[in-house]
């Protein structure tokens, strides 16, 4: 092997700067801490994270809730301790197994965790090569919320160009980015949002938009093929009475108003609904995949997927951006720079 074709190294500190919440709770009881950098087991690679960004998963996991959480994420002490499950960056070293990246590539993907730290140990199969002209940016702001979106209409809910698609929580990170996906698959989209995002949702290309302060998108009756609903602010009842006959309702997200259950207790009621109807359920949890995550990536290339990123913070910015998300108010997406 010549000079020229040797595998870039690069120097590697041993520990790193993280904002770390070793308990559960509120916002404050993340800190900024000096961790030890990973190393990559042999099916991983070792990323230097340019950006990442917040999604309401890591909400979740500061708080435990539902509490049913911490059955997998630890009872008494969280397991997961660094936020940030979306990962843009530049891979610094590969495991002995891993032979579809090398030192120097530049990628993004879904981490699971850990994006809110310089370095990240992440599965191979989890990220996939950045797009040539896409930012860290815009990239570290796709993923969890790109998945969760494309996952929602194109897999379960199998959107058709011409089919009319509603959007309820359209200015959220999932939101923007459902609306725009929708549209690249050829839908006639509505989106529901609070006043001040109207014209950012219109933007994005919704073909109208509701203002749920001064409107009521149940009015109407029933005229949707698919409801995507990432707040569960209605009855059953309601969202099954702007659906077609054969409609389709998919539950991305609902109320938190039962620590223990909520949103499943939601999701639970939708489904009965549903079962009595002929109207279709289906609620899910987004799962990184390299097919979904390189056609994020095409949407991002193309223009056609333009992430709506709220701002940007470093690492003392995490904590603020959390507690943003626990409001429920939060307009697109917060990205993190950890070096910065």
């Amino acid at each position: 092997m010549s000079e020229s074709t040797q595998p870039r190294r690069f120097e590697l500190p041993k520990t790193m700067r993280a904002a770390v919440a070793r308990r559960y709770g509120t916002p404050d009881v993340v800190a900024i801490e000096e961790i030890t950098v990973p190393t990559p087991g042999a099916d991983d690679v070792l990323v230097h994270v340019e950006a990442s960004s917040l999604n309401a998963l890591d909400w979740h996991f500061l708080t435990g809730t539902p509490y049913m959480l911490r059955l997998m994420n630890g009872l008494r002490r969280p397991k997961r301790i660094v936020p940030g499950a979306d990962v843009a960056g530049t891979v610094v070293a590969v495991g002995a197994q891993v032979t579809t990246f090398e030192p120097g590539d530049l990628v993004f993907g879904e981490c699971g965790g850990g994006g809110c730290s310089p370095y990240l140990k992440v599965a191979a199969k989890h990220v996939v090569k950045m797009p040539t002209g896409v930012s860290f940016e815009a990239a570290a702001a796709t993923p969890a919320a790109g998945l969760t979106a494309v996952q929602g209409v194109r897999t379960k809910a199998d959107l058709q160009p011409g089919e009319r698609v509603l959007i309820n929580g359209a200015a959220g990170g999932v939101g923007t980015f459902a609306v725009q996906i929708a549209k690249a698959l050829g839908a006639e989209v509505t989106g529901v949002c609070s006043t001040r995002n109207v014209d950012m949702v219109r933007a994005i290309g919704a073909d109208e938009v509701i203002d749920y302060t001064n409107d009521d998108f149940v009015s109407g009756g029933a005229r949707f093929d698919v409801m995507l609903d990432n707040v569960g602010s209605r009855t059953p009842q309601e969202n099954l009475s702007v659906l077609k006959p054969a409609g389709r309702y998919i539950s991305v997200s609902g109320p938190k108003e039962n620590l223990w259950l909520d949103p499943m207790r939601y999701s639970a009621r939708m489904w009965w609904a549903c079962k009595r109807s002929s109207q279709s359920f289906a609620q899910f949890v987004a799962s990184a995949n390299a097919d979904d995550l390189a056609f994020l990536g095409e949407l991002l290339a193309s223009g056609q997927l333009i992430p709506q990123v709220q701002r940007t913070v470093g690492l003392d910015g995490v904590a603020e951006g959390l507690a943003e998300i626990g409001s429920g108010h939060v307009r697109s997406k917060i990205v993190v720079q950890p070096s910065a």
